[in-house]
């Protein structure tokens, strides 16, 4: 299948492109890598009116190290961030979670805003912000910039708190060098879509931080003492009530968590040692 017609603008400033969001609201759709948004359109899933091209805007397309916190531009690539110098040094989860994300093809053009935008419950880069309890910075034309903590960013599968007037123009990941961490998934071909991924990041000498992605609606994050992790992991794998697609059951899941979550915890672990 193919798209239905629809009007495309490429703006040249985000001031642009928030205009026109205003101006046509849920007809419009906001394009940047268009991994996903494509593939829905060409599947009748998504049906807008006007595509808006943020991919060549000036200011979105950089890495601005704050400090405290690494912001990642609406227009940056995920091959781009993959690639940058201080990831490992300053972003490690980020370092270890995205060669899991599709493969080197769809990295070239996928985005890092675009993929916490589309919210899917197997997104690896959804999973790394929720664990790092990260942000996601919008704005629009009437109301200015808004930033949400990510875990009240993403409500459900595929649904955000994102307005139909606001533009995604960043993401913000708290520094975390020389913590502990560690990310895996199990999927059936690498690239393909995560039945469950786990990311760990050790908080200190008593406590880290799980997170799982592919078992709910949203990304689940648990804060956990280290000494009582096993029946922590077993309370969090029986609680989830997951679900079923053609990937797998969700007691296939839940039994994969329980394998997965001590092996990612052993190895943020031994990064932390």
């Amino acid at each position: 299948m193919k798209p239905r017609p629809f009007d495309y603008v490429r703006p040249d400033t985000a001031d642009e492109a928030v205009a026109l969001l205003a101006e046509h609201g849920d007809e419009a759709r906001v394009l940047a890598g268009g991994q996903s948004l494509m593939a829905m359109m060409n599947l009748r899933l998504a049906d807008p009116g006007m595509l808006i091209d943020i991919s060549r805007i000036e200011g979105l397309e950089g890495i601005r190290d704050l400090g405290e916190k690494i912001e990642v531009g609406a227009a940056v690539t995920q091959n781009k961030l993959l690639a940058w110098p201080d990831l490992s040094k300053k972003l490690p989860l980020l370092a270890a979670a995205l060669p899991f994300v599709g493969h080197f093809q769809t990295r070239n053009k996928g985005t890092v805003c675009g993929s916490v935008a589309h919210a899917d419950p197997s997104s690896e880069i959804s999973l790394s912000l929720a664990t790092l309890q990260g942000e996601v910075v919008l704005r629009s034309k009437q109301r200015g910039e808004r930033v949400l903590a990510a875990k009240d960013f993403q409500l459900d599968m595929l649904t955000t708190a994102r307005e139909a007037d606001e533009l995604i123009v960043a993401v913000r990941f708290p520094v975390h060098a020389g913590r502990g961490v560690a990310f895996r998934e199990v999927a059936r071909r690498q690239g393909d879509f995560a039945m469950v991924a786990v990311a760990a990041f050790i908080e200190d000498k008593g406590h880290l931080r799980l997170g799982i992605g592919g078992m709910a609606g949203t990304p689940v994050v648990q804060r956990m003492a280290i000494g009582g992790m096993t029946d922590a992991i077993e309370t969090i794998a029986s609680g989830l009530e997951g679900y079923e697609d053609l990937h797998a059951s969700a007691e296939l899941r839940r039994d994969i968590l329980r394998n997965l979550a001590p092996l990612v915890i052993a190895e943020a672990q031994k990064c932390a040692a």
